[in-house]
């Protein structure tokens, strides 16, 4: 059996999905590899089970709306000398059913039975509902 376990991470100031894709598209030109990153200061203790098939959930205005599979955990040190995790990113966001989350700070795991689907590859491209509806359809279920 597969031991795997999922990040939950809010993005901060993105309105869409489009928005969080332009962004990683101009940040990860810095890398010499061209893949996106996020920099955080904590360093997950559930290195293996990351690396082993997980993923980073993004949630933007309140809802879990896409998913980028974690290639590795690097360590990098900022100006300050403080060493801090780097999750590389595969540069393709998966959207998933929406799922609403409150507000938290850095990041969470997320085991991989409280993940949101995937939406159908033929639903991929679909202008996203605005996140008022998609939150209220997801409160009663819908999604």
């Amino acid at each position: 059996m597969d031991k795997h376990i999922h990040l939950l991470k809010l993005s901060a100031g993105t309105e869409s999905v489009e928005q969080l894709v332009a962004w990683q598209k101009g940040h990860a030109l810095r890398f010499a590899d061209g893949l996106p990153r996020h920099v955080t200061r904590m360093w997950p203790k559930k290195q293996p089970e990351i690396e082993a098939g997980g993923s980073i959930y993004w949630v933007i205005k309140g809802l879990i709306q896409a998913r980028q599979r974690i290639v590795r955990l690097d360590e990098v040190s900022g100006e300050d000398g403080i060493r801090r995790c780097a999750i590389v990113l595969d540069p393709v966001l998966v959207r998933t059913t929406p799922a609403p989350r409150r507000p938290f700070q850095g990041w969470r795991y997320l085991a991989p039975a409280d993940a949101p689907r995937d939406l159908p590859a033929h639903r991929q491209a679909e202008d996203a509902l605005p996140p008022e509806l998609a939150g209220a359809l997801a409160e009663i279920g819908v999604f």
